[in-house]
């Protein structure tokens, strides 16, 4: 099990543990944890060096504060900056990432941060998982989506032609740090498609939280930061309970996808172009969900409309209009759905949800209901 996250001398710094025994690890959540790393990384290493991988939109902002606590606390360090964006998550970018690890003389030893965005996380933890059949890794999630949600749990991988995260691995990381002062530098459209990783979390199974974020996302969005540490944490501690149960996402881990088998599906017709950031599309899918829901008779229109309502409220897509074109089908989007990793004998797995906060994994939506629900999506765009 999880431990409940614990507060330290101020109401900004803060942090949990993720339980799984000899792969536990803490999520902190603070204020100038950049300027900490060091001290704070120093404990976990085995060996006396470590690798930063950053991309080119990151490392001009915060590598200098990351290499200077390494340098304080005696970590010998170096760094492979890459290019950004979603595209980056790729062979290409693996083997050239791999190919810089080994002339920079990496060992079982060597630890990789990862100082960026989901991708970064993503890419970098893959790559530790497979360079000398793993090795270890931290953290250091600098986008609010990367917080509450990629750096946590374990998940690597990287996109193919095929669909989204299809090649990865489970590894754990040593450590993450959750730094509130870089969501100072994101822009807004990047803030909420982080935030809509957060609403995640209370329509799955915490009410409570959602009608919390309803009366509260103003603020949190506005830059409040004991708001957006107690979004984080609770965030992350969802989460964190769920994985301590199902790791490799065996059962219960699935309910975490709520949107997203909408939403990798609405990614790929898009090229997985900044058309649709992840979150805007997890947004999109969530509201596809909630009324995919309604018209089986799960849910409520009311709740449906609630989701709606609120991820309208402050500027999130809810809907295809402007991003869907005439060569968007039904047929398309099954196919893209069919390929994703969630997919089992051919069936395809939706979270679905009886009310807001009570979602659960279904394995039986039937294909013509489910036709005819995207196609009236579709036409509504």
């Amino acid at each position: 099990m999880m431990s409940e996250y614990s507060t330290s001398a101020t109401s900004t710094e803060r942090q949990l543990r993720v339980e799984l025994g000899d792969r536990s690890y803490n999520i902190m959540v603070g204020r100038k944890l950049m300027d900490q790393a060091g001290s704070l990384i120093s404990p976990l290493m085995t060996g006396h060096k470590a690798v930063i991988v950053s991309d080119c939109n990151v490392a001009p902002i915060y590598l200098a504060k990351l290499e200077a606590s390494l340098s304080r606390a005696g970590i010998e360090h170096s760094t492979v900056t890459l290019a950004a964006g979603e595209k980056t998550k790729s062979f290409e970018h693996l083997q050239a990432l791999s190919d810089k690890l080994y002339q920079k003389g990496v060992d079982r030893q060597t630890v990789l941060i990862a100082l960026g965005g989901g991708v970064i996380g993503d890419l970098s933890g893959f790559c530790a998982a497979i360079t000398m059949r793993g090795i270890g890794y931290i953290q250091i999630p600098t986008t609010l989506l990367s917080q509450v949600d990629s750096s946590v749990g374990g998940k690597t991988g990287i996109n193919t032609s095929y669909g989204k995260n299809l090649i990865g691995a489970f590894h754990q990381p040593r450590l993450v740090l959750a730094d509130l002062d870089c969501l100072d530098s994101l822009p807004r459209r990047q803030l909420l498609a982080g935030y809509a990783e957060i609403v995640k979390y209370g329509l799955i199974k915490d009410a409570e939280f959602f009608l919390w974020l309803e009366e509260n996302a103003t603020y949190l969005l506005e830059g409040d930061k004991a708001l957006q540490a107690h979004a984080i944490l609770k965030s992350c501690a969802s989460k964190a309970s769920i994985v301590a149960q199902d790791e490799c996402e065996n059962g219960v881990r699935a309910l975490l996808n709520l949107g997203h088998t909408f939403a990798h599906a609405l990614e790929a017709e898009v090229g997985y172009s900044d058309r649709l950031l992840h979150g805007e599309a997890v947004s999109i899918g969530m509201v596809m969900a909630f009324d995919l829901s309604h018209r089986l008779g799960l849910c409520q229109k009311a709740d449906a409309n609630r989701v709606r309502n609120h991820l309208d409220s402050i500027g999130l897509p809810t809907n295809l209009v402007g991003i869907a074109d005439n060569t968007w089908t039904p047929d398309r989007l099954v196919r893209q759905m069919g390929l994703d990793k969630k997919a089992e004998a051919g069936s395809i797995i939706f979270i679905l949800a009886r009310a807001i906060g009570s979602s659960f994994i279904s394995r039986d939506v039937n294909p013509t209901e489910l036709q005819d629900f995207l196609a009236d999506t579709l036409s509504a765009a």
